[in-house]
């Protein structure tokens, strides 16, 4: 590979904003790939794919380059030595790579990799909690599988076309796609590629949705006709799988605190065609208290601390702080025993994380039982999803009914 000067300077200004303004990175390789009209896919995909390659591995890279935060260009040029030299990338004869000691590097790489924390490039706390909570041999398997890249999974909207269909289409536009043992509506992108700017996307076909993220609308166990809350929507990704399962028939409620969002669901469902949607912003406590009782089935899919998803979200890795951890804990709790009142007598209630960390899962769901909301329901089930063992993201669901 060779490596051109323009868009290794666009890395640099990438790492600048990430690394020493806190901004995030899917924003900043967003805007960044606006910068030259000239770029085609291959040179888009190196600006994006380094970005998110060394904020995923920062920590190690940074120790093997000997630079401590906050990093100035020069440091982050040492950083960028470091991510070329150990992926055999030769190193033009600029300014920035004189006195590069690639022997030293390779050397310093295979010392670090023996110690978990530099091997896996997390913070130290960070792999304190995954061992505590984890024990030692499933966070080390854990913490290596959400390191790696993840794939571009695509979920078949069902309003509009068939897997099959799909498939073929997407086939005809040179996409090779395969299906995924146990997703019903899962394709997975055999080589990664832009898929927003075909027809296909455009015209409501698919969304692009992890495949263990797919699992908990299934798991809700919706039924065309049914009155269903999605309690913490967002931007709606679930709102519109349980919009499809349902066939359109019925209604989905999708509530979220941020209006913003919720405008992004309304532009996706059009898209989709998923007419059975209606979204309400949770202005006050009233929108929530009306639909106390009045619903078949809940969906809580509550904030977390997203330790399941950093494949996709390798910057969390140095955002995420242990206080956040504990605070997220307790509005997990005021949640669940909140909106659990929506469910009727007879319904059905999941509450999801994309987590890894029991102390989000199932301590949350015991901690619901034992209290005077919790004693009306029954735990059903759960599905605990680790990406050392499935692949994808890790993800953690549980579902509970309410006693008649």
């Amino acid at each position: 590979m060779r490596l051109h000067r323009n868009l290794c300077f666009a890395v640099i200004d990438g790492l600048t904003l990430i690394f020493n303004e806190g901004k995030y990175a899917d924003k900043v390789i967003q805007q960044l790939l606006k910068r030259d009209k000239r770029w085609g896919s291959r040179d888009r995909g190196f600006v994006a794919e380094t970005i998110y390659d060394i904020v995923r591995w920062k920590r190690l890279y940074a120790e093997i380059a000997e630079v401590k935060a906050p990093y100035d260009r020069e440091n982050l040029w040492r950083i960028f030595a470091v991510w070329a030299t150990l992926r055999g990338i030769k190193l033009p004869d600029w300014k920035y790579f004189e006195a590069t000691p690639s022997r030293k590097i390779k050397g310093r790489f295979d010392e670090l990799s023996k110690t978990r924390k530099y091997k896996e490039s997390i913070p130290d706390w960070m792999d304190e909690l995954g061992v505590n909570e984890l024990g030692e041999s499933v966070w080390s398997k854990e913490i290596s599988a959400l390191n790696v890249q993840a794939d571009v999974i695509l979920r078949v909207n069902t309003l509009n076309t068939t897997k099959e269909k799909l498939q073929s289409e997407l086939f005809d536009l040179e996409l090779d796609t395969e299906f995924i043992k146990d997703h019903p509506n899962a394709l997975r992108l055999k080589e990664r590629a832009n898929v927003f700017q075909t027809e296909a996307f455009k015209n409501g076909h698919f969304e692009v949705q992890d495949a263990s993220s797919q699992l908990v609308a299934e798991f809700l166990d919706v039924k065309p006709g049914m009155r269903v809350v999605d309690a913490c929507a967002g931007a709606g990704g679930k709102a519109l799988h349980l919009a499809a399962l349902m066939e359109n028939k019925g209604q989905v409620i999708a509530l979220d605190i941020y209006g913003n969002k919720l405008n992004e669901l309304k532009r996706r469902a059009k898209r989709n065609k998923a007419f059975n949607i209606e979204t309400r912003a949770i202005e006050s406590t009233k929108v929530v208290k009306k639909l106390y009782d009045k619903a078949d089935r809940v969906l809580i899919d509550a904030p977390c601390s997203g330790l399941g998803v950093l494949r996709r979200n390798p910057d969390a890795k140095w955002k995420l702080q242990p206080e956040f951890i504990e605070n997220i804990k307790k509005t997990q709790q005021e949640i669940i025993q909140q909106y659990s009142r929506i469910v009727k007598a007879g319904g059905k209630l999941v509450y999801a994380t994309c987590s890894v960390l029991p102390s989000e899962n199932r301590k949350q769901v015991d901690t619901f039982l034992t209290s005077d909301q919790g004693k009306e329901f029954t735990f059903i089930k759960e599905n605990n999803v680790f990406a050392h063992k499935s692949g994808f993201d890790g993800f953690y669901m549980a579902l509970l009914e309410k006693k008649k």
